[in-house]
């Protein structure tokens, strides 16, 4: 079992590595919740090219992006290692017009 600083470590690898990283349950092809399968659906409709972690595999990470980003639920959508928000904040900011210049 490893620490929380070492889970918070390997969060900040993957977005140290990718550009947008979606945390969320499922994948993006069998997304496991509705909040997610809208994530997906959105950052899709961008046509943002993404890399998601399927928290649902991962317990460690599932427990320890919550503390990470100080952010309750998942999804978490993270921009240039910046935490965007969940499905609601991201369903207003790509409402507004707000999401597609970041992606």
């Amino acid at each position: 079992m490893e620490t929380i600083e070492q889970t918070h470590f390997r969060i900040q690898q993957i977005l140290d590595a990718n550009k947008i990283v979606l945390f969320m349950k499922g994948t993006p092809q069998f997304p496991m919740c509705g909040f997610s399968a809208r994530a997906v659906a959105i950052l899709q409709e961008c046509g943002a090219k993404f890399h998601s972690v399927d928290v649902i595999q991962d317990p460690q990470i599932r427990d320890g992006i919550k503390s990470f980003g100080n952010w309750p639920t998942i999804p978490q959508l993270y921009v240039d290692k910046t935490l965007v928000g969940g499905s609601d904040i991201m369903m207003e900011m790509f409402e507004a017009g707000e999401l597609q210049p970041m992606l």
